[in-house]
């Protein structure tokens, strides 16, 4: 294993892990504590692991051709009927994830754009490591902003739409795990040509 392959899969892991303990904390602020009651509103990665998510799925995908980096974290628990605000609860709470890897992305990229590039150190090991976390947060927001459940984008697109939508998302939902992965997988490829482009955007350099 080299240094890339396996600093992808830490940055894997810890960006998987902030992105749940934003849906911690956005349902802390909004009156919920269920996930601070169960120990989830922490950096340590040990609560947060899914062992096909975080271990298999992303040292398989990184052995696939073209080491696609893909996995999750345990989803962090919240109970929606105690969120303060009831119409806008749940995609607050489901929004809070991708922003902190769009956080994280923007953080990192513009450190690439203003500093990395001008300095001359784009071939650097500081700027592979900046650029995978840009590369890696990108695709979890991206992915989780698909509207399909049970992905955030699914709770953020049910709280904006009428009301029958969420039967379309319970509909989908009864197709189960590997039914849902494989839709997934089908709608990706329409989302797929952001990664590069928004990564372009970003750094100012071509991914």
């Amino acid at each position: 294993m080299d240094f890339q392959f396996i600093f992808s899969l830490v940055v894997l892991l810890f960006s998987v892990v902030i992105h749940e303990i934003s849906h911690g904390y956005a349902a802390l602020a909004l009156g919920d504590h269920t996930a601070e009651y169960e120990g989830r509103l922490t950096l340590n990665p040990v609560k947060h692991i899914d062992m096909v998510g975080t271990i298999i799925l992303p040292v398989i995908s990184l052995m696939l051709p073209g080491s696609f980096l893909f996995g999750w974290a345990k989803p962090v628990p919240y109970n929606p009927y105690n969120l303060r605000n009831q119409r806008w609860g749940e995609a607050i709470v489901a929004a809070a994830g991708p922003l902190s890897n769009i956080l994280l992305a923007l953080i990192f990229g513009f450190f690439v754009r203003f500093y990395i590039v001008p300095a001359g150190l784009l071939g650097s090991a500081v700027s592979v490591i900046c650029q995978i976390i840009v590369i890696v947060n990108i695709v979890l927001a991206i992915f989780n902003l698909i509207p399909i459940p049970p992905l955030d984008g699914s709770k953020i697109i049910t709280s904006i739409l009428p009301r029958g939508f969420m039967r379309v998302r319970e509909s989908i939902e009864r197709f189960g795990f590997f039914g849902v992965i494989i839709f997934l997988l089908f709608i990706w490829q329409f989302f797929a040509p952001l990664i590069p482009w928004l990564f372009k955007l970003i750094t100012g350099i071509n991914f």
